[in-house]
């Protein structure tokens, strides 16, 4: 089963592209959604409250996740410590979601992955395609913002991530995405047209 990642800084367009690869009937990852799942761990949760202490947890007995931010991103040792307990989880439910996906006869899955560093350490590692949306800095705040975000908190998170540069260095398949939703799902259709023909 092939694995296509999508890539993309906040507002860039992941995405629309992957609802067009999705349309086509191809099932789909959402690691962000994988990421918050593991957050309902009893394991999980009980390290994070050692880490970082029981004030990251809400009335229901769940990990706030603003809480959790407002401790984990402070400085690069504390996301270090969040990153040790969630990604290895991460990566054990995304590995038991593919092998599901593949004995069920799929011949590609798409994932969704917002905090792409490189492909060399992360879960992109063995993906078959990377595929980079891009977009203008200016538009990506601007479409962030329409889309319910504070304009402070999308420029400190796209601060975080990595350049349209690396994105462009790691892809297989570029997409710029400052038209319309509709100019970008016509290319991902168009692409994805040509590149299944030989699965």
């Amino acid at each position: 089963m092939k694995k296509l990642f999508i890539i993309g800084g906040m507002g860039a367009g992941k995405s629309t592209a992957r609802k067009a690869l999705v349309d086509a009937g191809l099932p789909f990852i959402d690691l962000d959604k994988v990421g918050h799942d593991v957050l309902t761990w009893d394991t999980v949760k009980e390290e994070l409250v050692e880490t970082f202490g029981a004030d990251i947890m809400n009335a229901e007995g769940e990990v706030d996740r603003k809480a959790l931010a407002h401790k984990a991103f402070v400085s690069p040792a504390e996301t270090r410590k969040l990153n040790r307990i969630t990604v290895p989880r991460i990566e054990d439910a995304y590995r038991d979601q593919v092998a599901e996906l593949s004995a069920a006869g799929n011949k590609a899955v798409v994932v969704e992955y917002s905090v792409f560093k490189n492909r060399t350490s992360s879960l992109a590692y063995d993906a078959d395609v990377v595929i980079a949306v891009l977009a203008p800095l200016d538009l990506r705040i601007e479409r962030a913002v329409a889309s319910g975000f504070d304009e402070q908190d999308v420029r400190r998170r796209i601060a975080r991530q990595i350049t349209d540069a690396d994105r462009i260095e790691a892809a297989d398949v570029v997409f710029n995405n400052d038209g319309t939703p509709e100019e970008l799902r016509n290319q991902v259709i168009a692409w994805w047209g040509t590149y299944s023909k030989d699965l």
